[in-house]
C-alpha cells in the first residue's frame, strides 16, 4: 500500500534533493529537480506497479529527472556550465580555516568536474554506491541491471574518473 503523498514527500524529500544536488552541484537546480520529481510522482503514483520498492522507483525518477535537467542545461553556452565557483560547496562548509576551506573547495571542484565528464551511467553508479551509500544489489535494481553489471560499470567508472583526475592535475 502506498503512503499518502504528503508522507511520501516527507520520507523521501531529503534523499531526492541530495541525489539531485550530487548531479547538478547547484542548490537552486537541485530544488527545481526535487520539485519536478515530486510533481511526476504525484501525477504518476497510480502507475507504480510495485515490481520494485517505492524508494527504488523514486531513485529512478530522480536520476532520470537529474539527467534530463543536465541535458537541457548543456544546451546553454558551455562557458556558463564550466565557470569556476558554480557549485554550492561554500554553503555546506563547517567553520574551518580559510586556507583549508579553499583547498577543500578546489578538490571538490576538481572531483565534480571530472565526475561530470563521465558517461551518465558511470556517474550514476558512483553517486549511488559512494554518495548515497547504496549496496550493489540496491543499485542494480535502480539501474535495472545485474549486480555483476553494476560491479563492472563501477570499475570502469572508477578507472575513467581516475584518468580524468590525472588529466586535470597536469
Amino acid at each position: 500500500m502506498m503512503l499518502g503523498f504528503e508522507e511520501m514527500y516527507k520520507e523521501h524529500c531529503d534523499m531526492v534533493y541530495n541525489l539531485a544536488l550530487n548531479y547538478v552541484q547547484q542548490v537552486e537546480d537541485a530544488e527545481e529537480i526535487t520539485q519536478d520529481v515530486f510533481i511526476k510522482i504525484y501525477h504518476k503514483q497510480e502507475l507504480f506497479e510495485q515490481r520494485s520498492t517505492l524508494k527504488t522507483w523514486i531513485y529512478r525518477i530522480t536520476i532520470n529527472s537529474s539527467l534530463d535537467f543536465i541535458r537541457k542545461k548543456r544546451r546553454r553556452p558551455l562557458f556558463q556550465l564550466l565557470s569556476p565557483g558554480t557549485n554550492d560547496y561554500a554553503k555546506r562548509k563547517e567553520t574551518k580555516h580559510p586556507g583549508v576551506l579553499l583547498e577543500e573547495k578546489e578538490a571538490y571542484d576538481r572531483l565534480f568536474y571530472a565526475l561530470n565528464l563521465l558517461p551518465s551511467k558511470q556517474k550514476t553508479v558512483i553517486l549511488l554506491l559512494k554518495n548515497e551509500g547504496l549496496s550493489q544489489k540496491e543499485t542494480s535494481k535502480i539501474l535495472n541491471m545485474s549486480v555483476k553489471g553494476v560491479e563492472s560499470l563501477f570499475q570502469r567508472a572508477k578507472k575513467n574518473l581516475s584518468k580524468q583526475l590525472k588529466k586535470e592535475s597536469r
